[in-house]
């Protein structure tokens, strides 16, 4: 997989993952100095080849080909969790099929504090370079992981006493008012479409973030954003 960006590349460096890195001619020499630093080989060429490599513009002047990214187990996030002794945090996608999207949660999830993230097999975009990109070098973090069907592992959840929270635009509840306590998941679901009725189902509790603006519905990565914040700010408690 060709990996693009500063930060993407710069976290697979560090992970090992990238002995010789592909640079565009007129790159700020700091950069250069840096990469030299951390030992690998730069080879250099022209920003068109690199756009026509890549597909894109936005590369920020660096590639490196590293291996294709892989999905974590759903167990990784469980055990990252009791390792740092902390009640689960754990965010579910129902249908987030834009990787822009896509990797902005990854990495909201990562700085906020989650333990990972679980999206279903047939309702997910891949992990890609755009993911990963996106991401800013979350991806080498967090744990990624995939469930074959998103309300069974829904159940599987409540039984180990998770509240299940879906975010909804027309539910009751405010997530100011609501208690993020405990284990819990949250429930992010496709742009427009929103959570499919048998995940809105599986749900606790339905929550909303209140707007006072016109247009009344949030991009799916930003209310994850918020999301994430509001249920951090006060983590504790025992569970359910």
């Amino acid at each position: 997989m060709l990996l693009y960006g500063r930060n993407p590349v710069l976290e697979a460096i560090a992970d090992g993952r990238v002995a010789e890195v592909l640079v565009a001619r007129g790159v700020e020499e700091s950069f250069i100095r840096e990469l030299k630093e951390l030992d690998v080989l730069v080879r250099f060429t022209s920003r068109i080849e690199m756009d026509q490599m890549v597909g894109t513009t936005q590369h920020q002047g660096v590639v490196a080909e590293v291996e294709d990214l892989k999905w974590a187990s759903v167990d990784d996030i469980f055990e990252r969790a009791e390792a740092r002794g902390e009640p689960l945090l754990i965010v579910l996608l129902d249908g987030i099929t834009d990787p822009r999207n896509f990797g902005a949660i990854i990495r909201s999830a990562e700085v906020l504090g989650a333990h990972g993230v679980v999206v279903e097999e047939r309702r997910s975009a891949p992990l890609s370079p755009v993911v990963a990109k996106t991401a800013a070098g979350a991806v080498a973090y967090l744990p990624v992981a995939q469930t074959k069907n998103l309300p069974r592992f829904i159940d599987a959840l409540k039984e180990d006493n998770v509240w299940v929270y879906g975010a909804a635009g027309e539910a009751a509840q405010d997530i100011g008012r609501t208690d993020f306590s405990g284990k819990l998941a949250l429930v992010i679901g496709a742009e427009g479409e929103g959570l499919r009725r048998l995940v809105r189902e599986k749900c606790d509790v339905l929550v909303k973030i209140p707007t006072s603006g016109r247009v009344q519905s949030l991009n799916a990565s930003v209310a994850a954003g918020i999301l994430l914040y509001e249920a951090t700010k006060n983590r504790g408690g025992s569970g359910r």
